[in-house]
């Protein structure tokens, strides 16, 4: 049997449409290093994609001039999603009338890299309704220039970050704990809090730091836990912004007593691990009626791996992937 007819509008040169997920993501660890001349901070991270999702409908009719659209529940100053798609669409030399729509459950400003997240989808989902291949290589030094997360969600699972976040080195899958994220509405600053870290060119990163990072990554490997490696974990940017942002200190220091809990990213989410769902339920039920969580906004989700991420983009783009489709990035069925 041929392709549908709608898979194949892409490639006839008709229109056609796609829903797609753009998973968030949490920190595991964070350590910061010293100041880069370039402005930016090396860094020591453990990324890992969530379960936790925005929802963008794409609708693509090839043209002769490239004209993009979006549409969104909040209007998100400097989004991401054009800048990706106006990039992605000069790599390939092709013209192309896009509209999307987005759907935001990320909350903004939280350290969950929904913004990151949304460019990396259009990234990996335009080129296949274009029917044009790009290699991995090409999306990534995209990627790294719209944003140090970018990268990271082009591959999703667990991935340990060096440089400024965009030099991606691939963890084993781990389990895929149920997690408990508690977004206080508090939007952090990202370039206050690496300012109050007082990271300068000449930082010496204290040996503590790195040993303590490496522990937790040997943990993580062995393990393939990130609950059973949570003791070894830390997030430098806790004692600054715990400091400018005394309700976050309360959050943590609850949680951490009903059985720990981390800061993803500069803030200001909070996130607390969990052996089972039913375990997560619990503290849940005990959160909901704690005032120290009042205004929160308390959501589940579980980790996802790479594995079941990957397989999320292949089912998500089915229509126009051939049937045995193994390759990463997923390519085209239609590509040349």
């Amino acid at each position: 049997m041929g392709p549908p007819l709608l898979a194949l509008a892409a490639h006839s040169g008709g229109s056609c449409s796609l829903r797609i997920k753009s998973l968030a993501k949490i920190n595991l660890d964070l350590r910061v290093l010293a100041k880069r001349e370039d402005g930016f901070h090396n860094l020591r991270t453990v990324f890992q994609t969530i379960s936790l999702a925005d929802t963008i409908h794409i609708q693509y009719e090839p043209a002769r001039k490239t004209e993009i659209t979006l549409a969104e529940d909040l209007a998100i100053p400097n989004n991401l999603i054009l800048s990706a798609a106006k990039a992605v669409m000069g790599a390939m030399k092709i013209h192309a009338r896009i509209q999307f729509t987005l759907k935001k459950k990320i909350p903004m400003g939280g350290g969950l890299g929904g913004g990151s997240s949304n460019a990396a989808s259009i990234l990996l989902a335009l080129p296949v309704l274009a029917g044009r291949t790009l290699p991995l290589a090409t999306l990534l030094e995209i990627g790294a220039a719209l944003g140090s997360d970018v990268p990271f969600f082009l591959t999703g699972g667990t991935a340990m970050a060096m440089d400024r976040g965009t030099e991606i080195y691939d963890l084993p899958d781990i389990a895929e704990e149920p997690v408990l994220l508690v977004s206080p509405g508090v939007h952090v600053s990202t370039g206050p809090a690496y300012s109050a870290l007082g990271r300068s060119l000449t930082f010496t990163p204290l040996s503590s730091s790195i040993n303590s990072f490496q522990a937790f990554v040997r943990a993580l490997g062995d393990g393939r836990s990130a609950m059973a490696a949570s003791p070894f974990s830390a997030n430098d940017f806790e004692t600054v912004v715990f400091k400018q942002y005394p309700q976050l200190r309360k959050i943590a220091r609850r949680l951490r007593s009903l059985g720990g809990a981390r800061m993803t990213g500069s803030g200001s989410t909070v996130f607390a691990l969990f052996s089972s769902k039913d375990e997560r339920a619990h503290v849940k039920r005990i959160l909901d009626g704690d005032r120290v969580f009042e205004g929160c906004k308390i959501m589940e989700a579980e980790l996802v791996s790479r594995r079941s991420y990957q397989r999320m983009w292949r089912r998500q783009l089915r229509e126009h992937l051939n049937p045995n489709e193994v390759l990463w990035p997923p390519r085209s069925r239609y590509a040349q």
